[in-house]
């Protein structure tokens, strides 16, 4: 089976969604955890991690965002928002709160399943070369999955870091919005440019002085980015 190994948590309060998402994901071959709220949540990635959390915005104690920042303070696990809010605002909110991708309810499970899959090979993916590269006082080490700034280390997410790689692999060269997509987050998602637009803006966050007139990731207008040398 695809999902054979894979530990998934699946963080929802409502009973019937989480028993039915369960049932699915279980048939593609995920193990799966479960938790009603959001303290349960935090509670089991600490003790016992997880390959991906599935992550429900509403729930009984604190608030998804909330949840997933908790859960960015400590871990790069693979974060999927599944939310019944479909609003813009929400998506770009669940995106900056830290999660990797957001999916709105009704969950088709086999489209939830595929979106796990391209997290998970993304995640697992061998680190490419040994070397190095900088732009300026910026250090992206592909081998250690790391990335300092000014000598100190800078906390980046798995899609945070896989987007800066693919940028440091073609340094000083504008990378199109459509390759950056297709080698980030996979060929289904080319449609879905917000992904794209908010995690540059989190990683700027990180990496800038000031991610207003950022000096590291640049915007080729109409085009792409660029990793400036």
């Amino acid at each position: 089976m695809q999902g054979t190994g894979t530990r998934v948590l699946l963080v929802e309060d409502e009973a019937r969604i989480r028993r039915l998402l369960q049932i699915a994901l279980r048939d593609e071959g995920y193990q799966i955890l479960e938790a009603a709220d959001g303290q349960s949540a935090i509670a089991v990635v600490a003790a016992d991690p997880v390959d991906v959390v599935v992550l429900d915005l509403m729930l009984p104690d604190m608030d998804g965002f909330t949840v997933c920042r908790r859960l960015r303070q400590d871990s790069d696990v693979p974060i999927i928002v599944a939310s019944a809010k479909a609003d813009s605002h929400d998506i770009v909110a669940g995106l900056e709160a830290g999660a990797d991708d957001y999916v709105v309810k009704p969950v088709v499970a086999k489209e939830l399943s595929a979106r796990i899959r391209a997290l998970l090979r993304r995640s697992r993916q061998e680190p490419p070369r040994p070397t190095s590269t900088t732009s300026g006082s910026l250090e992206i080490r592909p081998r250690e999955g790391t990335v300092a700034l000014d000598g100190r280390q800078v906390p980046l997410t798995t899609t945070e870091f896989r987007l800066i790689e693919q940028l440091a692999e073609h340094i000083g060269e504008v990378v199109t919005r459509e390759e950056l997509i297709e080698q980030v987050w996979g060929s289904d998602f080319l449609e879905d440019t917000r992904l794209l637009d908010v995690h540059v803006s989190r990683l700027r966050s990180k990496i800038e002085e000031n991610p207003g007139r950022p000096r590291h990731v640049v915007t080729v207008r109409g085009v792409g980015y660029k990793l400036s040398r």
